[in-house]
Order: C-alpha cells, then sequence, then structure tokens
C-alpha cells in the first residue's frame, strides 16, 4: 500500500527545519525517513548518530512485518497485528522520534505526524498506528548510550606529554587558509566502539590489521600521497598535485556522510524504484541502518584499538618520525578540517562501504544507475552538488580517494575501512531480517 504525502501547502509551518519534502513517489517509509534525518542531526549530532537511525528504521520495518510478515524483524513482532502498513510505519517511527528526542522536538514531531494523517486521512484511527506505537515501545529499550560519566579521550598533547611518533593526538581546526587553529577537540564518543553492536557479536568482528609501520616503504607512499594531494593548496609540480577538478571532488564528499546516505538511499526508492512496496524499502532502510550503525561501532573500536595519528600531525612530526624518507612540513594543512577522532579506520569509509554494499546486495547487483547529491558549503555552483554513478562500488571507490584528496585520511585507513564496512553489510545481509517462505 501506498500513501498519498502530504501537501506542500500543510508543511510550510515547519518546512525550514524539515528542508525539502518530496511528494511524488514518496511512501510512508521516506517520508519518515525525511523527516527523521534533521531530528537526528540536531539530536545526536556527528556519526553517533548512526545509533539512533538504527533504531528508527528497525522499529519502522518491525511494525510493517508485524502485519506483513514477509521478512523476519529484527527484534519486535505483535502478535495478530493488523492495519495498514503505511500507519504503522509511520506511528513507529514518530514515535521512536518522540522518545529519542521528544524533550526537544516535541513540538515539530507531532507537527510532521499531523500533516502525515491530515494528508491521509484514511489512516486515522487505523489499527496500524497502535501496531507502530507498540513496536517502538519495545525499540526504544536497545537505545545505545553513552556512559555517564563519558570518558575524555585527549590523546597526548605534545612529545612533552608522552607522545610517540604515530600516536594520534588532538588536531587543530583551520580558519581558512590562515594557521590560526581553533581550540584542540578531544575524541568524539571514545566510548563508541565498546558498545554491543546491533548484528555483529562483538565490536572488533572485522577488526583488520595496524596500519603499515612508519619504517615501511607503504607508510612512506601513504604519507607523501597525502602530502601532495591533501594540502589546502596543492600546487606542486608533481603528478601526484590535486587538480581543480580534483578539489571540488574531494569537496563534494566532505558532506554529512550521515544525511548524504540516507538522502541517496530515498533518492533511489522514489526515482529509480518508484513502484517498490513499503515492506521492501522499509526492509531496504534497515538493512542499511542496521549496517550503518555496526559500521560505526566498528570504525570506533579500530579507532580506539589502533590509535593511529592523521596525516595534519604526521607531516607536521615528520622529521621526527624516525623515517629519514617522510620529509616534514611544520606548516602543512589539510585541505578540510581534520575530525576530532583518529585516522584508522575511517568512519566515512566504513559507513560508504557498509551503505553501497547494501545496496548491492538487496538489488542483487553492483550495476545500477544512480546520483548522489551533496550539500557541501563549498559548492557554489549548482552543477558540482550531483554526481552520476553505474555501479554502487564506482561510488564507493570515489570516498576513498577523497579523503586523500581532502587531507584527513592515510590510503590505508580508507581501505581497510571501507572493507571493514562491506563485510559489516554482508553480515547483517545474511543473518538479519532474511525473507520468509520463500519472499524476496
Amino acid at each position: 500500500m501506498r500513501f498519498r504525502s502530504p501537501l506542500r501547502a500543510s508543511l510550510f509551518v515547519f518546512v525550514g527545519w524539515l528542508g525539502s519534502v518530496g511528494v511524488a513517489g514518496a511512501d510512508a517509509v521516506t517520508y519518515w525517513n525525511n523527516i527523521a534525518l534533521p531530528a537526528v542531526v540536531a539530536g545526536r549530532p556527528g556519526p553517533v548518530g548512526l545509533l539512533d537511525l538504527a533504531l528508527i528504521q528497525a522499529a519502522v520495518h518491525d511494525a510493517v512485518q508485524s502485519i506483513e510478515g514477509r521478512f523476519e524483524p529484527y527484534k519486535v513482532t505483535i502478535e495478530g497485528a493488523s492495519g495498514s502498513p503505511a500507519a504503522a510505519a509511520g506511528a513507529a517511527a514518530h514515535q521512536v522520534l518522540l522518545g529519542l528526542y521528544g524533550a526537544t522536538q516535541a513540538a515539530t514531531l507531532n507537527a510532521a505526524w499531523a500533516a502525515f494523517l491530515a494528508a491521509n486521512p484514511g489512516l486515522v484511527g487505523d489499527p496500524g498506528i497502535a501496531v507502530g506505537q507498540q513496536v517502538a515501545t519495545e525499540i526504544l529499550t536497545l537505545y545505545r548510550a553513552a556512559p555517564s560519566p563519558a570518558p575524555d579521550v585527549r590523546g597526548c598533547e605534545d612529545d612533552l606529554d608522552g607522545c610517540q611518533p604515530g600516536e594520534w593526538r588532538p588536531t587543530p581546526s583551520y580558519i581558512g587558509a590562515l594557521p590560526v587553529p581553533a581550540p584542540f577537540s578531544p575524541m568524539t564518543a571514545p566510548w563508541a566502539g565498546a558498545l554491543t553492536p546491533f548484528t555483529l557479536l562483538r565490536s572488533d568482528q572485522f577488526r583488520r590489521e595496524p596500519p603499515p609501520p612508519l619504517i615501511s616503504g607503504r607508510y612512506v607512499q601513504e604519507y607523501n600521497e597525502v602530502k601532495a594531494r591533501g594540502a589546502f593548496a596543492s600546487t606542486a609540480l608533481t603528478e601526484l598535485a590535486r587538480t581543480p577538478e580534483q578539489t571540488t571532488f574531494a569537496y563534494f564528499w566532505s558532506d554529512n556522510f550521515l544525511t548524504l546516505w540516507h538522502r541517496t538511499l530515498r533518492t533511489i526508492v522514489e526515482t529509480r524504484v518508484p513502484s517498490m512496496e513499503i515492506g521492501d524499502s522499509a526492509r531496504l532502510f534497515a538493512l542499511a541502518s542496521l549496517a550503518g550503525g555496526d559500521a560505526f561501532i566498528t570504525a570506533w573500536e579500530s579507532k580506539l584499538h589502533f590509535n593511529f595519528w592523521r596525516p595534519v600531525t604526521a607531516i607536521q612530526e615528520g622529521d621526527f618520525d624516525g623515517n629519514p624518507k617522510t620529509d616534514g612540513d611544520p606548516d602543512w594543512q589539510p585541505l578540510i578540517n581534520t575530525p576530532p577522532y583518529p585516522d584508522y579506520t575511517s568512519g566515512a569509509n566504513n559507513l560508504t562501504g557498509a551503505t553501497t554494499r547494501c545496496l548491492a546486495l538487496f538489488f542483487g547487483t553492483d550495476r545500477f544507475d544512480f546520483t548522489v547529491t551533496s550539500s557541501a558549503s563549498q559548492l557554489t555552483d549548482p552543477a558540482t552538488r550531483t554526481r552520476h554513478f553505474t555501479h554502487f562500488s564506482q561510488a564507493a571507490d570515489e570516498v576513498v580517494d577523497a579523503r586523500i584528496m581532502q587531507g584527513i585520511h592515510f590510503r590505508s585507513g580508507d581501505a581497510d575501512g571501507r572493507q571493514q564496512g562491506e563485510r559489516v553489510a554482508l553480515w547483517v545481509f545474511k543473518h538479519f531480517l532474511r525473507p520468509v517462505h520463500g519472499n524476496r
């Protein structure tokens, strides 16, 4: 069953907060995902929001499947459930969002629910609403919270503070091209790697081998690559220098990956597969979100375990790392600001690997025409905001290169992070939300 999306006029009172709401081709899953994203970004910003998205989309899936029974639930099945799957999906999303952020966002979330029902009056009083609400109540018990008090991992500050070559330390946030760093920040969410995963057996299940040793030839190669291609002003006359087109490409992939990939999922469902049944779209979003949540936990477990330094530190300290082949530059700056957590492995590539592999597994092929749209502030030309791909893996390839051209990762952190995310996705797809009775 598909539902009528709310008229734009009914959304004007809160459209600034929600962003653009698609009308044509939308279903309850994509509608509520569009509501959820800004709520998550405001409620638990940064990569930690992936944990909340996993709960939201798992609740939507379980609510729909309590009625349809085509796919295994993630955690909750309501016996004897009946009603509209669209009503169940909307009620589940709305109720989880209220449970997560109701203290500060109740008015906006309730306005979205009112608009949903106003545009679809046939759902008012539908028994599916109670199904979705009951599922949400049970799913909320799975909330992944930060410990109190949360640990404050600042890393070492300098050599006098016990820093060793290769160890992560807080990195500067530069103001434009001026060497004026903002205060250094401690590691974001150092507790996340110790969380119980949503689907994995343990957080280190797909931990990779250590990053290349500082004395290795591979490290020298990766060091020189990011030093040349990832510099704020990459003007060296070498084959590794970043071109203007590559700079635009690097800025494209500097968007918030949480919103970028969910925006892409909605685009695929609404424009490439507009006839997709609600149970299938709910499953796709749940698979991608559970994999995304566990990819985040996986990446953070690796970051804290290996504690490997970022390129900005490595290059500025290059003359003191024990390797005579790494020429240091104390004034070197990356193209974009370095996030406040260690290099290895890349969280963006974990998430991208998980999402693109989920999509390939779901559709049964890596070959798929789709577009990705970026909202990165550096892209002033609208023509540069959209990139077209013919394979899911093609987008994942780009993210590996982009994080190097941004100057914030070594290649090993990117490539190994991508592989971690892909393995997480395969695990989720093989063990969770599987078809029941031969359904696909």
